[in-house]
């Protein structure tokens, strides 16, 4: 949600297979959305895997609509009820920063699918984690936000938030194995990874015993689904909620940090990177920020954690490969998803195998 050029008046803009009927969202959110004046210009966002996004602009402001993807769904996925609920509880009772959501629709008969429609909220989204975008001397402050930003998201009670019943609130690194080990073997269109075969295997034997109190996750916390301040180090906005939950806070930041680990011949990462000479904080001050925002004195089981987390992402970029094999896929870098299965399944063995040694 990145300020972008206001399209041509007469032009909508939309990925092949993924248009609606813009006259018909027009009059349903001029009577169901105050405020909401004029006939917007739509322009599909080009990032996101799984629900569309589109800047609807009309003559007064602009929203951010977030929809369901047309076709057939795997069951659970592309949840945007629940995206909707956990963004308006943040809104509404924490200082997390979210755009705030305007209106829900669970009838798919306006644009063919469940959508919900956001404010729209200006800033930049960066895509690569050495942030070359910006000067040397500033990327630590950003990394900071980053920081503070997941560290709030982590601190929120669930309860005080009115999303106590969002989520289970035991179990969850085992429910989540489970969970993805079940897409990835129901998914036959995108076929078998040895290494994810194991992983199904090794995973559930290794979960730690004992978990942390349970908070709201975000599921896929990453620097590009984040909206920093138009000029500040701040973040304005975490982005696509679909995958979050009640969980284990521990496991929601791994995921997070799992960028310090990664090369980028696999997906966007800072492994071989020099830090120092790039401005970027170590991995071990980055926990140690966390930990202090946190009040925690260690993260206990970092490497399962690691396992865990880029299997996870594994069996994302498998059902990203099989919504390519079935011509549902939403984004223009699908196939490069698709294709990175076995390199990040690979990396999760070898986190795995680490864990087994310490």
């Amino acid at each position: 949600m990145t300020d972008l050029p206001t399209p041509p008046l007469s032009l909508h803009e939309f990925r092949p297979g993924l248009a609606f009927d813009v006259e018909a969202l027009a009059a349903y959110l001029s009577r169901r959305l105050e405020g909401f004046e004029g006939a917007p210009r739509v322009r599909q966002f080009p990032g996101g895997q799984s629900n569309p996004t589109y800047l609807l602009t009309t003559p007064l402001r602009r929203y951010v609509l977030r929809r369901k993807p047309p076709g057939n769904l795997l069951p659970s996925a592309h949840a945007v009820d629940r995206e909707y609920r956990v963004m308006l509880a943040l809104a509404d009772h924490t200082d997390v920063p979210v755009a705030r959501p305007r209106i829900l629709c669970l009838d798919p008969s306006i644009i063919g699918t469940e959508f919900f429609v956001m404010d729209y909220v200006a800033g930049r989204t960066f895509w690569n984690p050495t942030l070359p975008e910006v000067p040397s001397n500033e990327r630590a402050r950003h990394y900071d936000a980053m920081n503070d930003a997941i560290a709030r998201l982590h601190s929120v009670v669930p309860t005080e938030a009115g999303l106590g019943d969002f989520g289970r609130s035991d179990g969850y690194v085992a429910r989540q194995v489970a969970r993805w080990s079940k897409q990835y073997l129901a998914d036959e269109r995108a076929g078998r990874v040895e290494a994810m075969d194991r992983l199904t295997e090794w995973l559930p034997r290794h979960v730690p015993a004992n978990e942390p109190p349970a908070g709201v996750v975000h599921g896929d916390f990453r620097i590009d689904n984040l909206i920093f301040h138009p000029t500040e180090p701040r973040i304005v906005a975490i982005m696509d909620w679909e995958l979050s939950t009640i969980g284990d806070p521990l496991a929601d930041f791994a995921y997070h940090l799992m960028t310090y680990r990664m090369s980028s011949a696999s997906v966007q990462g800072l492994l071989g990177c020099d830090l120092e000479a790039t401005g970027l904080p170590s991995e071990e001050a980055y926990v140690r920020s966390y930990c202090a925002r946190r009040g925690l004195k260690e993260l206990p089981h970092l490497d399962f954690y690691m396992a865990f987390c880029m299997f996870r992402l594994a069996a994302i970029f498998h059902g990203i490969r099989g919504r390519v094999a079935r011509g549902t896929a939403v984004s223009p870098q699908a196939q490069k998803y698709a294709e990175e299965v076995e390199g990040m399944a690979n990396a999760a063995w070898a986190q795995a195998e680490q864990a087994e040694r310490t």
